[in-house]
């Protein structure tokens, strides 16, 4: 049933198309008004203190859990969950984390990881960017 709907499935065409929307929805959903800069709900959510961060934090960790169920490398997952980390680490300082948030986009770092594993061992996968 769930392989019948797009992006629903655990094949990995689904589950890039799942970390892609999900990376897309953290990082670059939304533009300052007047401006190419792009940020998303990980900066937003990110400025309610502590449970922003933890919000955050917890659907980067989502990312790195769909990596691993691609079978990725122990070392390709530490550098994720490192990242979401660090992220997180400095995220929950007090306006310095916020505006780290705009600079530090963990999720988009980790999205070129997984796209780097997939092309090379799923290339079935490959999306053209535009």
């Amino acid at each position: 049933m769930l392989d019948a709907m797009p992006g629903l499935g655990r094949d990995p065409q689904s589950i890039r198309q799942r970390i892609e929307m999900m990376e897309h929805l953290l990082e670059n959903a939304l533009v300052f008004p007047g401006t190419r800069l792009r940020f998303g709900l990980d900066s937003l959510i990110g400025l309610v203190p502590v449970v922003g961060d933890l919000v955050t934090a917890a659907m980067g960790a989502w990312i790195v859990w769909e990596a691993r169920n691609l079978g990725m490398s122990r070392w390709q997952i530490t550098r994720m969950a490192a990242n979401v980390g660090f992220d997180t680490a400095i995220g929950a300082i007090p306006l310095v984390g916020d505006a780290f948030d705009f600079a530090f986009k963990s999720n988009s770092r980790n999205l070129r990881i997984i796209r780097r594993h997939l092309d090379r061992h799923h290339p079935g996968t490959t999306t053209i960017e535009q």
